[in-house]
Parts: structure tokens; sequence; C-alpha cells
């Protein structure tokens, strides 16, 4: 892994020089790890003018339990551990004779900001921007390996959780038994609090689970995720609880199946991103369920749940290969409850077969 993250570095770098800055300093934690790997909780990583180095406030040998630092790359540790690694950072920038520094401000606090102005006066600090999520957008093949292993394990926990008894129990337990089972099955953990929504509630985006109980008849709909060496996936299914489900209830899922299928069927590449949200969102919208809908109809996942590209009605650019992403759509019936069907999908061209799923639980609406 190591000559990964150097090329994803020297990536980085050309960019930084393209830009006129001989040097950056990387504090989301999410980019930390994507060029240095996995690392101790708030450390930062200079891309230094003649040296990276790692910059943290304990060594690497403290946790983290998801792997290791990139071997090649330096700690560089402080000797008071209440420091702040950012400014220590600045300050070894401008050791090594940068008169300008690249950084994270999407990230920095003001107060931190200020903090890293002020170490190194003569140090000129630009904004990066979202110059290293912009390269995390296309994930190599060891990356989608891992989001692979992370939607085995969500598929498994899910469809255990299906041969259970369901009535009677509360959402709120059967969202920590599914975290249980995501850890028992190898997940670093969740992705994400899992979603589990009854009822009233089934169908709404990120519902928080309460001690409603499953009732017989109940709309069930299930939201969570796996992480696997640091890469989050998505799954989200609707079930019919303990009965046949009602002819309004059948309706309603193929209507959102249907939308989804769209979604799903127009991830090529080169495709826009509005223009996936649109196949998906016009299913439902001309249904008559536009004031039903949420915002988006999909997004990119990674080392975070929530990455680039958003696939929804306003967005720009288009997608590539090897580009993960959620197709969510659903619909949420205030006091009737809703139907939410999601899967992470990695974009491929079709001579290669076209989007790969990777969460393959039946999205058949069974009735446990």
């Amino acid at each position: 892994m190591s000559e990964v993250y150097a090329t994803r570095r020297a990536r980085l770098r050309e960019r930084c020089h393209a830009a006129g800055t001989a040097a950056a300093l990387i504090s989301r934690p999410a980019n930390v790890r994507y060029l240095a790997g996995a690392a101790p909780q708030g450390s930062v990583l200079l891309l230094g003018k003649h040296e990276d180095l790692l910059v943290c406030t304990g060594p690497p040998d403290d946790p983290p339990t998801e792997g290791r630092p990139d071997e090649n790359l330096r700690a560089h540790v402080l000797s008071a551990p209440d420091g702040d690694p950012a400014v220590a950072a600045a300050d070894l920038a401008a050791g090594q004779g940068a008169d300008a520094v690249a950084v994270e401000e999407h990230h920095l606090t003001v107060t931190r900001y200020r903090a890293v102005a002020s170490v190194a006066p003569r140090l000129r600090l630009s904004d990066l921007g979202g110059a290293v999520e912009q390269l995390r957008v296309v994930k190599d093949e060891e990356e989608i390996s891992c989001l692979r292993i992370g939607a085995e394990i969500a598929d498994q926990a899910l469809g255990e959780l299906l041969e259970s008894i369901l009535v009677g129990r509360t959402e709120r337990h059967l969202a920590l038994e599914l975290e249980r089972r995501l850890v028992d099955h190898g997940a670093d953990g969740p992705a994400f609090p899992t979603s589990v929504a009854t009822g009233p509630h089934a169908g709404r985006r990120r519902h928080r689970p309460t001690d409603r109980r499953v009732e017989e008849g109940d709309f069930l709909s299930v939201c969570l995720g796996a992480t696997y060496r640091g890469y989050r996936c998505e799954i989200g299914r609707t079930f019919v609880i303990g009965t046949s489900p009602a002819d309004w209830q059948i309706e309603l899922y193929d209507l959102v199946f249907a939308a989804q299928r769209a979604g799903r069927e127009s991830l090529t590449p080169g495709a826009a991103y509005r223009d996936v949200d649109r196949a998906a969102r016009q299913v439902l919208d001309s249904a008559g369920y536009a004031e039903a809908l949420p915002p988006l109809s999909g997004h990119g996942v990674g080392l975070e749940i929530d990455e680039d590209p958003q696939l929804a009605p306003a967005a720009m650019g288009k997608l590539d290969a090897c580009v993960p992403v959620t197709v969510e759509p659903g619909v949420h019936l205030p006091g009737r409850g809703g139907v939410r069907i999601d899967d992470t999908l990695v974009v491929r061209p079709e001579a290669d077969g076209g989007p790969e799923l990777l969460t393959i639980t039946t999205k058949e609406l069974l009735a446990l």
C-alpha cells in the first residue's frame, strides 16, 4: 500500500504545484487516511517542500484499529500531547523553507486557522479546497474490494435479522442487534447510525429508531451499512410484517422499486449526476409524489458514507467508471409510512457488464 499512498500524494502535489504552492496541510481525517493510511486520531499530513510528514500527538503504535499508517511516511510526534498537529505542521513547513502552504479551509475552524497563520507569520496560506475529495471520487480496485466486503457483511447481518421473530420488538432493539451482527461478521463497526423504521415511521430518510414496537401489517424499512478497513457501504430495504401486504403497500412498493431500477440502470460512465437523479425522480414525480421525495436520489460512498458525487437535481458533473454510489429513492406518507430501497453500486462501462451491484439482499416485497 505504501506505493499507493505515495502515488496519491504525488497526484496532490502536482495540483499544488499547478496552483503555485509547494506545500499542503491536510487536516480532514478521511483525507489524511486516503493519503497516509490509518493514523492516530487527530493526525495531520504535511505535504512538505522536501519531505512529507505525518504529524500526530501520539506514536502510530497507539490504535488505530483499522490498519496502520504508510510505513514509508515519517511520523513527527509532538512533545506536548495537548499540542495542535496542524499548528506544528505549519511550523515544520516554514522550517523546510516553504513560503506558502495550502490548507483545507473547509475543515479548519476559524480559531485553528488563526493559530496556524500566527505560528509562521511569513507563511502565506491559500485554500486547498476540495482537491483531495476530488481525488477520492474514483476508487481503485483495492478500495472497491473493501466496499464489496463491507456490503457482504451488511447483507449477512440483514439476512439473519429477517430470519428472526420481529413482531413486538422495538426499532431501537432491532437497530442495536443489527449493529452487533455487523461487528460479529467482521466489520470495523456500523458505517452510520442504523435506521429501523416501522409503521408510520417507515420510509423516512435517516430515521432515528424509537421505542415503537413492530406490529402486524407494518411496513418495516431498514437502512444500515458496514465499515470495513475504513470504507463504508449502505443498504436499505422495506418489508411488510406478519401478513400479506395491502394493495396500497404493493402499489407504493412497486413504484419505488421502479424508480430505484431506473436510477440503477442510468449509472453509466459519462452520465450527468442530475440525469441519474432525474431518472429515479421522474418515476415518482409522475405518480404524484413530488412533495414526498427526498432532496437527492443517491450519493458517493468510500472513506465517508456521504461523499461526492451527489445525485441531486442541481448537481453538476458526470460519472466516471469505478465510482461507487448509492441509489436510494423513497417515499414517506405522513401517518401511513412508506418505502425506501437503497443499494450501493460501482459505475462500470457496458463492456464490463454495466453497474456492479454490491448489496444483493433481495428487493422482493417480503412478508416477514
